[in-house]
């Protein structure tokens, strides 16, 4: 036996501990038992779920049928409290929920296949924030495909993504294979909500990325689910001459390149033949055979439909033109109603008079 020091035993290190093949044993048992706690996670919300669409829909037919009015919600949360203590999910509140539930969705076949798929907290901001079924299910089946935690699913609904996904105006049903088209056009979003920016009317394209790579989070999280960041100001080097891409992305869906290329002020039919040269530049560089067709995205704070479509026409490259909105600075109406720098630096030199009027009458008298 061997002991350290102090007299404790040493257990030694058997040889096959020090294996790879137990490493990735452990390794595999690891990622096994993380599934197994997974599924079972997700099996336990279904059928939370699934109980508490039941338990909506008996309350929604006993009100109906025998004519119990609000009060029965209240008396019946007391009485599963004090049958079933220290379970949470029985308060008035929450039968309420599960009333607007069976209400929303009162077919007993879309629960397992649909509705119960997204975790009760999820639901419950559906139910909140949205009244109408067809954009209660857009976002319902955007989070179940994306994965959006709640706060994501609440800044989708804020920012009213359905109104604004697939607007962009493209030219990917000609320069796209049909399934890539139809995903590329959905990506596209127009406009796009920069209101994390603020900026001043004066702007220019090189503050505009600064203020985009400043909050490089909240921008994937505005471009979607997908998009991973390769890089902004990305040399591109052609006849010894450099150019520089604005920001550039990788679709992980699409597996391409997404070049997107920011314009302060109208879109003007010039953008869209230097972005084409761009995506030549990068599909002859920097594409490899298991990529797409890269894709481009003009962002520019406004644009005219008829001059991006006939500017579109002539570029075989998959090519797309959206707007964004950010914070400006504060309009003029309101301008009036606030002091200005000048205002503020004459209120700051009198101050100062006044102080050092004080402090000579106080040398004085000392």
């Amino acid at each position: 036996m061997v002991r350290d020091q102090d007299g404790g035993e040493i257990r030694a290190t058997a040889a096959w501990e020090q294996s790879a093949s137990y490493r990735q044993f452990l390794t595999d048992l690891k990622l096994r038992i993380r599934a197994a706690q997974t599924r079972a996670a997700f099996a336990v919300s279904r059928e939370l779920v699934s109980l508490y669409w039941s338990i909506g829909r008996d309350i929604l037919s006993r009100q109906q049928a025998e004519g119990w009015g609000a009060k029965i919600i209240d008396r019946l949360a007391h009485d599963l409290q004090n049958e079933f203590p220290g379970t949470e999910g029985f308060s008035p509140r929450n039968l309420k929920y599960m009333r607007s539930l069976a209400e929303a969705w009162p077919e007993p076949e879309i629960v397992p296949q649909l509705v119960a798929l997204l975790p009760w907290g999820h639901l419950r901001v559906l139910l909140d924030r949205i009244k109408d079924r067809p954009t209660r299910e857009w976002y319902l089946r955007g989070a179940i495909e994306y994965g959006w935690s709640r706060n994501v699913l609440v800044h989708q609904i804020e920012g009213r993504v359905h109104e604004r996904q697939g607007k962009a105006i493209t030219n990917f049903s000609r320069t796209l294979p049909p399934g890539d088209s139809d995903l590329a056009e959905q990506i596209l979003k127009d406009p796009y909500n920069f209101d994390f920016l603020t900026l001043t009317t004066s702007a220019r394209e090189r503050e505009l990325e600064r203020g985009l790579l400043l909050h490089l989070r909240d921008l994937l999280l505005e471009l979607g689910r997908g998009f991973a960041f390769v890089g902004s100001q990305v040399p591109l080097t052609v006849d010894e001459q450099t150019f520089y891409l604005d920001l550039l992305f990788y679709h992980i869906r699409l597996h391409c390149y997404f070049i997107i290329e920011l314009k302060v002020g109208a879109f003007k039919p010039e953008y869209a033949g230097k972005l084409s040269f761009y995506l030549s530049a990068v599909d002859g560089i920097m594409r490899t055979p298991v990529d797409g067709p890269s894709v481009g995205v003009l962002l520019c704070e406004s644009r005219s439909g008829p001059i991006v479509e006939y500017a579109l026409q002539s570029v075989v490259q998959p090519m797309g033109v959206s707007t964004y909105r950010v914070t400006r600075e504060l309009p003029e109406a309101i301008q009036a109603e606030v002091p200005s720098i000048e205002d503020l630096e004459g209120v700051v030199e009198k101050l100062r008079s006044e102080l050092d009027e004080v402090r000579e009458t106080h040398q004085t008298e000392t």
